[in-house]
């Protein structure tokens, strides 16, 4: 063998020696971590507890008592909070039930009268052939007003919407027409006045309405 072939030899005897001592120090290392991790020790609360001093486990015990009031304080003023909510709701209700009691009270008493206010209107659109039944005329229209002012007193509103645009709101429409003279969704004729009582519809008027 030369000395050539010696020298090279030698240096892969060190480089596998090299590698061989890199290879033992890393599981050397592994090793001594899983020691590590294996002893330890687990905390355990219950032994922590005994080990501590009267005080301690006194300060910890009104720690946990203060914590669990503060919950419950946190509860029932969250339950007082929804408690007044809803008793203000149902105060709300109560009051608008009041009011809509009594703004509405006379609403089937008013309709029983419009039926009246109509057979007067219809007896008013007759022609009076003498001085007789003019005089009952005259008697007529004023009892008209008479009861249209009374019924006003209370809240209750004639809809007379001739000539005026249809509202579906407030308006029933009969029949519509063609009618050259009038813009389309015109009311032209009114077979029926409608009432209102206290902006509330309580009648629509049964009208023509132009197409």
């Amino acid at each position: 063998m030369s000395e050539k072939d010696n020298k090279n030899q030698s240096v892969e005897e060190q480089l596998d020696e090299k590698l061989e001592e890199i290879k033992n120090a890393a599981n050397q290392e592994a090793a001594e971590a899983e020691q590590n991790e294996t002893e330890q020790p687990t905390v355990d609360a219950g032994q922590v507890f005994e080990d501590m001093t009267e005080e301690d486990r006194q300060i910890a015990e009104l720690e946990a008592a203060l914590e669990a009031a503060r919950q419950e304080a946190a509860d029932n003023k969250d339950l007082a909070l929804r408690t007044k909510a809803e008793a203000e709701n149902i105060r709300r209700r109560a009051e608008n039930d009041v009011v809509s009691a009594r703004k509405y009270a006379i609403e089937k008493f008013a309709g029983e009268l419009l039926a009246v206010v109509d057979s007067i209107e219809q007896g008013l659109q007759l022609k009076a052939e003498n001085d007789e039944s003019k005089a009952i005329q005259d008697g007529m229209e004023l009892t008209l007003k008479m009861m249209l002012s009374t019924l006003e007193k209370f809240g209750v509103e004639q809809l007379n919407p001739l000539e005026e645009v249809f509202d579906p709101q407030l308006h029933e429409a009969m029949t519509m027409v063609p009618s050259p003279d009038h813009e389309s969704n015109t009311v032209i004729d009114v077979f029926q006045k409608g009432y209102t009582l206290n902006g509330r519809l309580i009648r629509p008027a049964r009208v023509v309405v132009a197409q």
